[in-house]
């Protein structure tokens, strides 16, 4: 038994060309239309909008410094790196002066006291770090107590010193501090000695005699030379200044 479909009839435009109609829907269709694009001003006022990255990049740094890198904004003036001082001279570090002052400790019997005149810390605190390293060699971490030990001899130092000379002492903490510290350098020359030479003994502790006196001995010349008022004392000032060699020395035997 067959099944019959009713099919609608085709109507046809009244131009008769089906194929022109269904032609101009196609073209219609294809036609696309541009987005939308805002208008572009040729005298933009923001630099990343020309999409200039140099001329940008030179702007800002002429803004923010007054001008190209390397120029000055001081009238009648050029600035440039060569003039500047090096680092260690502006952090009052002098690698010279160091090692004048050093030189002038190795010889107990000619110190040279005009070198001290200006005192600084940067040599102490080397000769400090010295000692305790060549203290931590010897399986010994005594950082804390050799700086504790340091800070209260420059006191006591400071105030025997000045007690001693009455109204003419001018020494100041800075400079005692100072000379207290270049004077360790017998004392860290021990301890590196110390490390090759046998533990016990009276040869250990007669070696650590000879470089004893020699800090006291110096340490007395400078401070005596120095600061006024303390020829007459020289005696108390050397008995002072062996005793705070003396404690210093049995941490590095013992």
């Amino acid at each position: 038994m067959t099944k019959e479909f009713a099919v609608p009839p085709v109507v046809f435009p009244s131009g008769g060309n089906p194929s022109a109609v269904g032609s101009n829907n196609i073209q219609q269709r294809r036609v696309a239309t541009a987005p939308f694009q805002p208008p572009r001003s040729s005298s933009s006022s923001i630099p990343f909008m020309s999409f200039d990255i140099g001329s940008a990049a030179a702007a800002s740094s002429s803004s923010l410094f007054g001008g190209p890198i390397g120029s000055s904004s001081i009238p009648g003036g050029s600035a440039s790196f060569e003039d500047e001082e090096p680092l260690l001279d502006e952090l009052g570090i002098h690698p010279d002066q160091i090692w004048r002052k050093t030189k002038s400790i190795l010889n107990p019997f000619r110190s040279n006291p005009a070198v001290h005149k200006d005192s600084d810390l940067s040599g102490p605190i080397l000769l400090y770090m010295s000692l305790c390293l060549f203290q931590l060699l010897a399986g010994k971490i005594q950082f804390g107590v050799i700086l504790g030990w340091i800070v209260v001899s420059s006191i006591f130092l400071y105030i025997v010193f000045n007690m001693l000379a009455g109204r003419n002492g001018n020494l100041d903490l800075h400079r005692c501090t100072s000379v207290i510290g270049y004077c360790m350098l017998p004392v860290v020359i021990l301890s590196a000695a110390s490390l090759f030479v046998p533990q016990g003994g009276s040869f250990r502790i007669a070696v650590a005699a000879v470089f004893v006196l020699w800090a006291t001995r110096v340490c007395t010349g400078l401070m005596v030379a120095l600061a006024d008022g303390g020829d007459e004392h020289r005696g108390l000032i050397a008995y002072a200044c062996f005793l705070i060699y003396t404690l210093f020395s049995l941490l590095v035997i013992f």
